[in-house]
């Protein structure tokens, strides 16, 4: 029997190329991303497609719903959103922080308790969410992202004290700056490996983590930034 991923904000960038490489590595898939392009990234893959929003439960719920409909399981979901509001630390508007919220931190919540009792029926399963390497090393270019992504990693350490013992883990992985967009060569500069990464890499880390050689990996952040953050 085939394994199943959910793949959020699948429809271009890392969550794309989280859709590639998990294909590749054998996984039914159910897809979801705002874009009208999902429906064609859909048919491509055989995958269960839903047009919607992570900061939607009823959009997820859809995502949940019709992929067990099909497939009758879930072992991995890879939680990806798009990129909150940025700007100068105390112009951002309070409206842009709940919408942060929702889009960053809320979104893993809701789509967690849609897909844990089907975990723990399964009696194994794994969540991956891709947050930022300014998680941990805040940054005032990403004010709401390095906020709300730090206190995702609390919530990732908690939901592992909790299920790790029922075999469902969840790791957030960090990227640093990702070839998904363009990067200035004074940002170069600053990474030790002098370029930027690949959305493939990423990818990888994201398979790696959501299969069985990472059982024993849960409540960690894992970096793939070229070696940018300097705390140990």
């Amino acid at each position: 029997m085939s394994k199943v991923a959910l793949v959020t904000a699948a429809s271009k960038g890392m969550g794309l190329a989280c859709v590639r490489e998990l294909h590749k590595n054998g996984y039914d898939l159910g897809i979801m991303a705002r874009s009208e392009s999902i429906e064609t990234i859909g048919e491509k893959f055989n995958a269960v497609t839903v047009r919607g929003s992570v900061t939607s439960k009823n959009d997820l719920k859809r995502l949940v719903d019709s992929s067990m409909g099909r497939y009758g399981r879930i072992d991995l979901v890879v939680n990806n959103t798009g990129h909150p509001a940025k700007g100068p630390l105390l112009n951002i508007t309070e409206e842009e922080w709940h919408q942060g919220l929702d889009l960053v931190l809320l979104n893993v919540v809701k789509m967690a308790s849609l897909v844990v009792p089907i975990m723990e029926n399964q009696g194994s399963g794994a969540f991956v969410n891709i947050s930022t390497f300014a998680a941990f090393e805040p940054s005032l270019s990403f004010p709401v992202s390095s906020s709300l992504r730090a206190a995702l990693g609390g919530f990732t350490k908690m939901f592992s004290d909790k299920y790790a013992n029922k075999n469902i883990r969840m790791n957030n992985i960090l990227p640093g700056y990702i070839d998904s967009y363009e990067i200035g060569q004074d940002t170069m500069e600053i990474i030790p490996m002098r370029r930027a990464g690949t959305t493939t890499e990423v990818a990888k880390t994201v398979a790696f983590l959501g299969s069985d050689d990472a059982s024993y990996i849960t409540g960690q952040n894992i970096r793939v930034d070229g070696g940018l953050t300097r705390s140990v």
